[in-house]
């Protein structure tokens, strides 16, 4: 049975896209996604923070040539930070991606660019990145596995300083209905595991516990579970070690429109002025 192994910034991603995703907590935020009958997609993006009432939002187009592996995405941002990504895959080679991402700040001359190589096949994943203004600096992973147990390593190594800066490395086991990983990160010394479970086809739960070997903290731990209402709407439900308790509700209104309601309250100050809610609503056309 062929097996290609998730990339390194992917271990554990179903167990933390449960824990932390959907849960629109501390602001108010407007998406608005339309696509053109050539294929480029423009995004819009609002959001407003509920507590400091700052208001921020990014426009998007990414233009998609699917015969040819072809995508090109530019942003712009109310901070006036503009972007780019140019992505080719699948077309020098099955399984590998070449992309180039930069950035520009024009009021502060901030700039920024990243050149990135990705290949990936049965039993293995691998990418490498250089960041040519911070060092330069060399970013590398790979993830090798089989029959569903995989183990990986990342290393980021700064040029000008002829050092390495951070190493890091997983081990792991995904099957079709649950999925457990260990990553030890930041030179080895915060260690995160997570667990993620299918149950059935209406309920998931996960669970996820770190430590930190440098400050000598205990363990956190979180835990949560999501269930399917209906094909249109789904509960989140979240609460760590320290009682924070986070609730969400995802519901799709109409074909195109969704909205999404949640909060974070801790429950050891519950008269506090503490907790936060916040939603999301999303068109898509």
């Amino acid at each position: 049975m062929s097996f290609v192994p998730p990339n390194f910034s992917d271990i554990g991603k179903s167990a933390n896209d449960l824990l932390g995703k959907d849960y629109p907590v501390g602001s108010a935020k407007l998406e608005v996604n339309t696509t053109t009958p050539n294929g480029i997609k423009f995004t819009v993006t609002g959001n407003k923070d509920n507590k400091s009432g700052l208001i921020g939002s990014d426009l998007k187009a990414k233009y998609v040539d699917k015969p040819r592996g072809l995508s090109f995405t530019e942003t712009w941002t109310t901070t006036n930070v503009l972007g780019a990504e140019l992505e080719l895959e699948n077309s020098l080679a099955k399984g590998l991606k070449l992309s180039l991402v930069g950035s520009l700040l024009p009021d502060k001359g901030t700039k920024h660019a990243k050149a990135g190589v990705e290949y990936k096949q049965d039993y293995v994943f691998t990418r490498t990145s250089l960041d040519l203004f911070k060092g330069p600096t060399i970013l590398a992973d790979a993830v090798v596995g089989n029959n569903g147990f995989f183990a990986g390593g990342e290393v980021a190594y700064d040029v000008s300083d002829a050092k390495v800066n951070k190493y890091c490395a997983s081990l792991g086991y995904i099957a079709p209905l649950y999925s457990v990983s260990l990553l030890a990160a930041n030179k080895l010394s915060l260690f995160t595991a997570s667990y993620h479970h299918r149950v059935n086809n209406e309920v998931e739960a996960a669970a996820k516990a770190t430590w930190n070997k440098a400050t000598d903290s205990s363990v956190a731990i979180e835990v949560g579970t999501k269930y399917a209402l209906d094909r249109d709407a789904f509960l989140k439900a979240k609460v760590d070690n320290t009682g924070r308790l986070g609730l969400g509700y995802t519901q799709v209104l109409r074909p195109g429109i969704k909205l999404a309601l949640g909060g974070l309250f801790d429950t050891t100050r519950l008269q506090a002025d503490v907790h936060k809610v916040g939603f999301s609503l999303t068109f898509e056309a």
